[in-house]
């Protein structure tokens, strides 16, 4: 799956893992009940609900797109603890080189485990890689129904508001 990245990003979105339908179009979050494009546009992100296959546009905004893990699999849980750690890994190498302003993790379990921080919740970290801070998001994945759209949005547009500082 093809990274939507460029150097010096306002904020690296990061995603556990291609889907297997993201895998299958080449465009991230790219299932119909996902709810990250939703939520970019509605926090303010983006002027327009994209869809996946515009991805690309995220770059004229500032934004970019990456994932933890590689491997697609139909669910996240189908990733090994090892993937999990080479990924956050490697993550951090790739932001040590794009130096993105802000590094969104799109997932708070995906997160600790790439991380090896167990107690980490959903909002800004401590953890900084070179000079680029870490948020965590909610996973946008319409499994989670712990979050609802506008909760989701909610907490996009807090990670807008710091990234805008």
């Amino acid at each position: 799956m093809p990274d939507v990245v460029a150097d010096g990003l306002r904020v690296l979105f990061c995603g556990i893992n291609p889907g297997l339908m993201t895998a299958a179009t080449g465009h991230h979050f790219a299932r119909p009940g996902n709810r990250f494009w939703p939520a970019l546009h509605r926090s303010g992100f983006i002027p327009r609900l994209l869809k996946p296959s515009e991805q690309r546009e995220l770059l004229s905004y500032g934004l970019g797109i990456t994932n933890v893990v590689a491997r697609a699999t139909a669910r996240a849980d189908e990733l090994s603890a090892q993937e999990y750690r080479e990924g956050g890994r490697l993550l951090a190498v790739k932001v040590g080189r794009l130096r993105p302003r802000w590094l969104a993790v799109v997932g708070v379990t995906a997160y600790r485990a790439a991380f090896g921080e167990p107690k980490a919740q959903v909002g800004p970290q401590e953890r900084i890689i070179g000079d680029t801070r870490v948020w965590v998001l909610p996973n946008p994945s319409g499994l989670n129904a712990h979050w609802t759209a506008q909760t989701l949005a909610e907490e996009f547009a807090r990670l807008r508001e710091a990234a805008e500082q």
